[in-house]
């Protein structure tokens, strides 16, 4: 009679630590890979594409992760490393609240910095020197949107510490976010061509 009790106490339990489990698999000790809590996004240009920027804020909220968009500026040697560039942030200012947006509509919380440097590796070099990250989504660069070239990439590959993953953008019907007033400004700028007359009818 006792060791049935035993067996039942012990059968009650092992079905108590499997619902755990499975109701909280962070808490399974072979877990594969634990969720993220800080992935990195760099980014470069005046764009970013929407496909890029989709899966990276996918990947954030399934793992409840904040994302950090890091906007990398680069400071011509002539100048001092610390000189403000208002140019370069016009340009980081409307991406980065577009980021900041449509991240907000999906629930994910946002970190966005701007990391400067003498070029795009050199600010790399710096963010990752003081930034905390569990994962990196590098945008890589295509001919529709700003990203990261092949040498880049293959840098961080073999320099970055942490997880990286490499989007690329796609190839046909890809669309491009940025300074939506630049844009705007730069077609009100286009000239209006005049329809053409249609020659009076022949009676």
């Amino acid at each position: 009679m006792i060791a049935m009790l035993a067996a039942g106490a012990a059968l009650a339990a092992a079905l108590g630590l499997l619902v755990l489990r499975w109701r909280d698999p962070d808490k399974a000790p072979h877990r594969i890979t634990p969720a993220a809590e800080r992935i990195l996004f760099p980014l470069l240009g005046d764009t970013v594409s929407n496909s890029a920027l989709d899966a990276t804020l996918r990947l954030a909220r399934a793992e409840g992760a904040t994302l950090v968009p890091a906007y990398l500026a680069t400071v011509p040697y002539r100048l001092p490393i610390s000189t403000p560039l208002p140019n370069q942030c016009e340009r980081a200012m409307p991406l980065l609240e577009t980021i900041e947006q449509r991240a907000a509509r999906l629930g994910v919380p946002v970190d966005s910095r701007i990391e400067t440097g003498r070029t795009p590796r050199h600010a790399l070099r710096q963010l990752l020197a003081h930034e905390r990250y569990d994962r990196m989504v590098v945008p890589a660069a295509t001919a529709s949107s700003s990203g990261f070239d092949a040498d880049d990439i293959a840098w961080l590959l073999e320099n970055a510490p942490g997880e990286i993953a490499v989007l690329r953008a796609e190839r046909n019907g890809a669309q491009r976010m940025g300074n939506s007033r630049a844009r705007g400004s730069a077609a009100r700028k286009l000239p209006r061509r005049p329809l053409p007359r249609r020659a009076p009818a022949r009676r």
